[in-house]
């Protein structure tokens, strides 16, 4: 094509893209008379399917096309606009063929390569402007969708991840991708019987797909199906022996169900495969009572030294130091680790403290006696749940094994469920609806939120007992909904020295939740703001919260056995003394430690940092 043809097409296109939106009859036209000159131009096919489809020729805009993808069969806007023009003429199985040929022609898109690159170094921000950028030119990219629902899932924005995905597969059944994405954004809800009945689609097509049958067995696990997850990871690192993750994923269930030895097992056919895997370092370091040898450590600092570490694996590793240096009682050594660590950590969250702080202020502005008396009664009245709250760290696994060791009362784990309930509840405008609009809540709405809770929990309670415990500590913030939707629940406080809880959760990294605990000053914060609003509920609510102090506890475990049974209206039982003997499933840290007799080591154990501590305790100066 000579220079002058080439510039008078470009002129053409101009011009035919301008008609477009004004009078795409023109624009017809305009593009019939171009492809008479240039017979199969691939742009001006592409704007003479797109003016057909503006005067509602649906079928005729399908040809231009469908001859487009036979001369280029990688074209990724042909495709997206087939699948269009599919779904809108009802033709849900091309449109689905026709948008999964997108995804796969759009790996070679400049804009979708460096969202990628940015997800991959998790510049976050400017992934999401490329992929808002491209959605707010084709709406319908599924791809992008896909991964703007990656963005929000990483910053926990679960709903909105879970919108974009269910946006994708309406479009495009058949995008396993997005479907597995669902899955994990659905398991990380506690939603884990929707995300089983995702996997299982997902199972049915590739019923292979050591993706697929790992999601199945961490789903399993979850809803306390653990024999059948081990069986199923089992099967998986037979088939697939190569995939660290894969082995990682397995020691964490083989831990949850107390099978300590194989556990570790586990973790170590991980690191053999990648020594650099700080997750599965740290795995066996969050076993507790697991020691690292010196081979161990001099592997670590070796990787830990490499310039290609990615920042997880990094931090990883310093947590997983911080412990062997700890147990080694260099605590020098270990709180340089720690503190490595938490630093990384941080910069990887959004987690503000004065919002923090604004917002117990605001529950206790809200949340008044006044407020509570004018709705007694309401609400529903089944006293099934035990709410263990507190703050990580504090003791809420012992006092949580405690009471499933009693024949009444059954164990679950950290449900995450009043808290998605809370995020669930908006106002017509949008804003969050608790709790300032949450006196709008009629009698009926509050009694239909306290079932649904029942309901949501259900799945867990496989034991028949009559009552169920909720150890999610991060309940204490909405504890004024818990005593509105359940006023018969029993709510217990579990409580630990400010200094030894905080120094606690600074050495311990949580996969996800527990934004305040990566900085000495934030840590301090976020237990003055916790124990401010407790005492304000016992002003509001008195006598409604149970305390239990777990030093107290530790020291004289019979008598405070006693009362706590005796304040959750329980008979004595002995085997309550014997918790440690209970083989239920442990889900937290201390999964190991619930398993031994009680010891006292820990209460003090913080003293040995003390020197490095000051932040914590200036920021606890007001209560300590």
């Amino acid at each position: 094509m000579s220079d002058s043809v080439r510039g008078s097409l470009s002129a053409a296109l101009a011009n035919l893209l301008k008609l477009l939106t004004a009078d795409p009859v023109l624009a017809e036209t305009q593009a019939r008379e171009i492809l008479h000159v240039v017979p199969d131009q691939p742009d001006t096919l592409l704007l003479f399917a797109a003016a057909l489809a503006a005067q509602g020729k649906l079928e005729e805009a399908l040809t231009p096309l469908q001859r487009l993808v036979v001369l280029d069969p990688q074209h990724k806007a042909a495709w997206r606009d087939l699948g269009d023009l599919y779904t809108a003429l009802g033709d849900s199985k091309a449109a689905d063929d026709a948008y999964m040929r997108h995804v796969g022609a759009s790996v070679s898109d400049r804009a979708l390569i460096e969202a990628g690159g940015a997800l991959y170094e998790n510049r976050l921000s400017e992934a999401e402007t490329i992929l808002r950028a491209v959605l707010k030119a084709h709406p319908t990219d599924i791809g992008a969708i896909r991964m703007l629902a990656e963005i929000a899932a990483r910053l926990e924005r679960y709903e909105q991840a879970e919108t974009l995905l269910r946006r994708a597969l309406d479009l495009a059944p058949s995008f396993d991708a997005a479907r597995s994405n669902l899955a994990t954004v659905l398991h990380r809800q506690n939603r884990s019987v929707e995300a089983r009945s995702e996997i299982e689609t997902l199972l049915a097509r590739d019923p292979n797909h050591p993706g697929y049958r790992n999601q199945h067995a961490a789903v399993l696990a979850r809803l306390g199906e653990t024999d059948k997850a081990i069986e199923v990871y089992r099967d998986v690192v037979k088939d697939v022996p190569d995939q660290p993750k894969l082995w990682m994923s397995y020691g964490h269930t083989l831990k949850t169900a107390g099978k300590r030895a194989d556990a570790e097992a586990a973790y170590r056919e991980s690191l053999k495969l990648q020594p650099s895997l700080g997750e599965t370092w740290w795995s066996l370091a969050n076993l507790k009572t697991f020691r690292f040898s010196d081979d161990d450590i001099a592997v670590m600092q070796r990787e830990l030294a490499r310039e290609d570490l990615s920042g997880e694996d990094r931090l990883h590793l310093d947590f997983a130091l911080g412990k062997a240096f700890e147990d080694r009682r260099d605590y020098a050594a270990s709180f340089a680790h720690y503190e490595a660590a938490n630093a990384r950590r941080r910069t990887m969250l959004d987690y503000d403290a004065d919002k923090n702080h604004a917002h117990i202020a605001l529950l206790k502005t809200v949340l008044t006696a006044e407020f509570f008396a004018a709705r007694q009664g309401q609400g529903c009245q089944a006293p099934d749940p035990i709410f263990i709250v507190g703050l990580p760290r504090s003791g809420s696994t012992l006092v949580e094994q405690i009471l499933a060791s009693h024949s009444q009362v059954e164990g679950t784990m950290e449900l995450p469920d009043i808290g998605a309930m809370v995020g669930r509840l908006r106002d017509e405008r949008g804003k969050a609806f608790y709790p300032d609009g949450i006196a709008g809540l009629n009698t009926d709405e509050l009694k239909a939120l306290g079932e649904e809770y029942l309901e949501r929990t259900r799945v867990h309670r496989k034991l028949g007992r009559p009552l169920f415990i909720d150890k999610m500590p991060n309940n204490f913030l909405h504890i004024g909904f818990i005593a509105l939707i359940l006023p018969n629940a029993k709510i217990i406080d579990v409580r630990r020295h400010p200094m030894a809880c905080g120094y606690s959760c600074f050495k311990q990294h949580f996969a996800r939740g527990q934004g305040f605990t990566y900085d000495l000053t934030e840590i301090g914060r976020y237990y003055a703001d916790y124990v401010d609003l407790m005492g304000h509920y016992d002003a509001v609510l008195p006598g409604r919260v149970v305390r239990v102090q777990y030093e107290e506890l530790v020291a004289d475990l019979q008598t405070n056995v006693e009362k706590l049974l005796q304040a959750c209206g329980l008979p004595y039982e002995d085997e309550c003394l014997r918790f440690y003997q209970n083989d239920r499933i442990v889900r937290t840290a201390s999964s190991e430690q619930v398993r031994m007799p009680i010891f006292s080591d820990a209460v003090e154990h913080w003293r040995h940092y003390e020197k490095w501590l000051e932040p914590l305790r200036t920021a606890l100066s007001p209560i300590l």
